[in-house]
């Protein structure tokens, strides 16, 4: 799904352009050592543009997505541009050049708003947001109230 759908969809924008941001990004930082993550590094700019990216993530579905995450906030590389999207797509074992060409294909993006209008049909506020027998779990401070 597109955050930015779903948050032009909703009247929302993202906390990381607001006044929580710093404490914002301490808590997930917090909860990424909690959960024995790597070590986060943040991409400038943060928040960016992940259009193109979420396009790639539909395309090159798990792996490209798994793949992507790491790039993005344990590198510190911008999924906003083709060089995050090509490190990405190289580190899931996926052709950069073809899932940089598949971000242009017109079934892509239809498939990328089907997904968004999916996901606003089901509750999404924004991400993560879990839904599970019918209840939203919106946020990763949500996630094992989820699992439960």
């Amino acid at each position: 799904m597109l955050l930015g759908g779903i948050f032009r969809a909703t009247g929302r924008s993202s906390w990381g352009e607001g006044p929580q941001r710093a404490a914002g990004m301490a808590e997930i930082e917090r909860r990424a050592r909690a959960r024995s993550l790597p070590p986060m590094r943040w991409p400038e700019p943060w928040p960016n543009d992940g259009l193109r990216a979420m396009r790639a993530a539909v395309f090159g579905g798990k792996p490209f997505a798994q793949a992507a995450f790491r790039v993005h906030y344990v590198s510190g590389v911008a999924l906003s541009d083709e060089q995050g999207i090509f490190l990405a797509a190289a580190r899931a074992d996926l052709d950069p050049k073809v899932v940089l060409a598949a971000t242009e294909d017109p079934d892509v993006k239809a498939r990328l708003r089907s997904n968004t209008d999916r996901a606003l049909q089901a509750g999404a506020l924004g991400v993560p947001t879990v839904v599970v027998d019918g209840a939203v779990f919106w946020g990763d401070d949500r996630l094992e109230e989820a699992v439960a």
